[in-house]
């Protein structure tokens, strides 16, 4: 267990470094702030790698675990009403247990928080409830997508302008730490029992849905609250002194997370509970395993949270606004670049996603491609979000013909590609996208009436931007394996090969 959590720091180590170092540098040469201030930063970056560690240690233990034995079940039982209301209920539950929402409805002017919330947990519930359809009756993944968008696109038509793009953005921020590993696992656990050479693609696409479902709920909550004369205020940042006035932040902001914290976790604690009671699944030795990862997870999730919004957001808020500012404000664009393609290794859900990819292909996607290509794509997004905070193009330019684009590729690329770069439009606009690239933006939007419209919708183009570039990757393996050279006999591994059927983009394992 030691070895594991060091790995795991370690690897947040790695990952949280690249954005600290491009921050600090920019303090140094480009907008010179605070010392307090950058030293909340760097406090906050340290509680960052140890949350985490702890919660990709925890998610590994508990919540993966738990959501692959729950999809195992739900598809054993013969009763289609029991796991409409289930999956109703689960996405309903890790919905409002994610911290990522919460940060958004207070954000959010207009609307109540509670209401907001709620919507949106129920269109997870609902396009839960498709998902898990979708895979019991083998439906092709691109055609619900493409019904699905078709709808989304309707009805923003119809909803107000000041709010389309917050409707997008809601997408995004439901698909974060917790809710990423217990839907995908879900997922893997209900394909699996299914057998077919199709269940493995088809483990992919749950996260995908589950970010429809909310965009779909916060557009029609839009219409029916007209919220036109919303306008955003930001929250000043805390003035910071001495080294005591840093500790004192970091205790004082300390209870107000773990309570959100705990109010995420207990109703997924309560269902293990309720899961276990019902199916004597787990023996006592492994019921404290999950106990132990529920543990982690929590302590994890409550160091990231308060370093992330304590020591990132005032961070982010000051940066973007001083280089918009600055007679430099051209520089947010490649600043925006440079940014996006490092933060990528800062969410937390992605590293789940990398497993899950490396899992689920035996090796043959490598991780560290995958993330490759979330990198680039996020690059391009973070530049595109610049280009529309300093112009104010309006989003449906980019994001029309980026779906379009994306629903396309759709009919060459292989299905399991599919649903891994749909998939990953949620994981990648996570905590980090939301706490310090959403600040950023705000910062770097001057005019405060065009944050509404301008400044949100970040994460909506931080989302659409792995659709193309993981689909761009699966071409490219398709490819190189059409014109892949024949290895002479005694030459081919052992392991098991994913290969790609051309015609009809299915995946299988054989042994070479």
């Amino acid at each position: 267990m030691k070895k594991k959590l060091e790995g795991t720091i370690k690897e947040a180590l790695s990952s949280v470094l690249p954005i600290t170092v491009i921050v600090f540098l920019l303090s140094v040469f480009v907008t010179p702030m605070p010392v307090g201030t950058l030293v909340l930063f760097l406090f906050g970056a340290v509680l960052l790698v140890l949350g985490m560690g702890l919660f990709t240690l925890g998610a590994d233990m508990a919540l993966m675990t738990m959501g692959e034995d729950i999809g195992v079940k739900m598809t054993e039982t013969k009763k289609l009403s029991l796991v409409i209301s289930v999956s109703f209920v689960m996405g309903v539950i890790i919905t409002i247990a994610e911290p990522d929402l919460q940060v958004l409805a207070e954000l959010v002017p207009g609307i109540p928080n509670f209401v907001l919330v709620i919507t949106v947990a129920a269109g997870v519930g609902v396009y839960l409830i498709l998902a898990i359809i979708r895979i019991l009756l083998r439906v092709r993944l691109s055609r619900m997508l493409m019904v699905c968008y078709f709808i989304v696109f309707v009805l923003s038509a119809f909803a107000p302008r000041s709010f389309v793009a917050v409707a997008f953005d809601s997408g995004g921020v439901t698909t974060g730490p917790i809710t990423v590993p217990f839907v995908m696992a879900m997922g893997l656990g209900l394909a699996s029992i299914r057998g077919d050479r199709e269940s493995i693609e088809d483990s992919f696409g749950l996260v995908a849905l589950c970010s429809i479902g909310p965009i779909v709920a916060v557009l029609i909550l839009g219409i029916c609250y007209h919220p036109d004369s919303a306008v955003y205020v930001a929250e000043g940042i805390p003035e910071i002194v001495t080294s005591r006035d840093v500790t004192f932040e970091f205790i004082r902001n300390l209870p107000k997370y773990a309570k959100q914290v705990f109010a995420a976790v207990w109703p997924i604690l309560a269902v293990l509970a309720a899961f276990q009671l019902l199916t004597r699944r787990y023996r006592s030795r492994h019921l404290a395993r999950l106990v132990v990862g529920f543990i982690y997870t929590f302590a994890g999730l409550i160091l990231f949270m308060t370093g992330v919004s304590v020591g990132f957001i005032p961070v982010g808020q000051l940066v973007g606004s001083d280089i918009a500012a600055s007679p430099a404000g051209w520089l947010l664009i490649p600043l925006g670049a440079v940014i996006g393609y490092f933060i990528v290794a800062a969410e937390p859900a992605v590293h789940v996603l990398r497993k899950q990819v490396e899992e689920v292909s035996s090796g043959a996607i490598p991780g560290a491609v995958v993330q490759r290509y979330l990198s680039i794509g996020m690059a391009s997004a973070l530049a595109v979000a610049m280009t529309r905070v300093m112009t104010g193009i309006s989003i449906y330019w980019f994001l029309v013909p980026g779906y379009a684009a994306a629903l396309a590729l759709t009919f060459f690329v292989p299905g399991i590609f599919t649903g891994i770069a749909f998939d990953s439009g949620g994981v990648v606009s996570g905590p980090m996208t939301s706490t310090f690239l959403l600040p950023f933006t705000i910062g770097a939007c001057v005019e405060p009436d065009r944050i509404m419209t301008d400044a949100f919708g970040l994460v909506a183009m931080v989302a659409l931007a792995p659709l193309l570039a993981l689909q761009i990757m699966g071409l490219t393996y398709r490819n190189a394996m059409r014109h892949a050279r024949p290895l002479p006999p005694g030459e081919a591994s052992d392991a098991d090969i994913i290969e790609f059927d051309e015609e009809e983009g299915e995946r299988y394992d054989s042994d070479r």
